[in-house]
């Protein structure tokens, strides 16, 4: 979970994107403490899910908090589109995360102004390059870009006793000007170019500036479903907004995932299910369940939904505050 979101910049989704608007309305009834049934618009026009051809991503990376983010134009796919275009060999499309990086929590002797960041040695040897140990002691420059393509230099040494992986000269300078402190993790990726990349992600915590790519304004979730449902009924191109992080779960997954969901993934009741949860203090909890019902949202207004709530007796009553809760999943 922590690597997930900011490693979202580093991949490029598939050519055909699953929309989930029926999952996204429940966003907006959640994020907007309204009633879907009564205040949200109904879109006669806009189905349950919708599979869409991806003509143009741009990523972006919010200025003050670096929180990522991607702006997609999408155009929805006619039935005889998605059947002549799509095949079960989608289903094995390679994955494009990269494979070399490593994330850490940051300690309080990370964020020190006197310290430096202490690498654990494996992520070192596996992701930064090879030291000389005809060095004493060995060190070298590494110079790592950040979302923002501006250049951070580090000192990246071996020493002390016992010895190990440090970034020194450098480092408090990132850490002051990022405004990292304990708990905020950070992701370094050597890339398929021999370049070193470097990301953040702050822990949870109360927000006093208010980053510009916010987008969960009333106005914004359901102009997305409008926007939606105007190019489902022409057959029109759309822009969205996607920020991964602000939402608490995924409405636009790549077609092959979604696929797979449907035709290999089956819940039942008496189903045991593992679940992982975010804490207020950024840290994540694996809890385990019972699935004890499983029934359609709105078999009304979301006819031949694949979209299913699930209510789960969990293991402990501290996962998402009660024993049984009742959730979301595309099924």
């Amino acid at each position: 979970m922590h690597v997930r979101v900011l490693l979202f910049l580093y991949l490029l989704l598939e050519a055909a994107p699953f929309i989930s608007p029926q999952g996204h309305s429940e966003q907006v009834s959640a994020s907007t403490n309204k009633e879907v049934d009564t205040q949200i618009p109904s879109y006669p026009s806009l189905p349950a899910q919708l599979i869409c051809q991806l003509h143009n991503v741009t990523m972006h990376a919010d200025v003050e908090t670096d929180e990522v983010y991607a702006q997609m134009t999408l155009q929805p796919l006619s039935p005889q589109e998605q059947k002549d275009a799509y095949h079960p060999a989608d289903m094995g499309t390679p994955s494009k995360q990269p494979t070399n990086y490593f994330c850490k929590t940051l300690t309080a002797s990370d964020t020190s102004t006197h310290g430096g960041f202490s690498v654990p040695r494996r992520a070192a040897e596996k992701v930064f390059p090879p030291l000389d140990f005809s060095q004493q002691p060995p060190a070298q420059e590494l110079i790592a870009r950040d979302l923002h393509d501006n250049e951070w230099k580090f000192r990246h040494i071996f020493r002390g006793q016992p010895k190990r992986h440090l970034l020194t000269t450098g480092w408090s300078v990132f850490v002051s000007a990022k405004r990292l402190v304990a708990g905020d993790s950070v992701l370094f990726i050597w890339n398929e170019n021999n370049q070193l990349l470097l990301g953040i992600r702050r822990a949870t915590r109360p927000q006093t500036v208010m980053p510009s790519s916010v987008l969960s304004s009333d106005s914004m979730h359901l102009g997305l479903l409008a926007a939606a449902a105007h190019a489902a009924a022409t057959s029109s191109r759309f822009t969205i907004f996607y920020n991964p992080r602000a939402s608490p779960s995924e409405f636009i997954i790549p077609l092959a995932k979604y696929l797979k969901a449907v035709y290999y993934t089956r819940v039942s009741v008496g189903m045991r299910f593992r679940m992982m949860f975010e804490t207020e203090e950024s840290s994540v909890r694996r809890y385990m369940g019972t699935v004890t019902g499983i029934s359609d949202l709105d078999v009304v207004k979301w006819p031949n939904s694949h979209w299913r709530s699930v209510k789960v007796g969990w293991d402990e009553s501290t996962a998402g505050g009660e024993a049984a809760k009742s959730f979301s999943l595309g099924d």
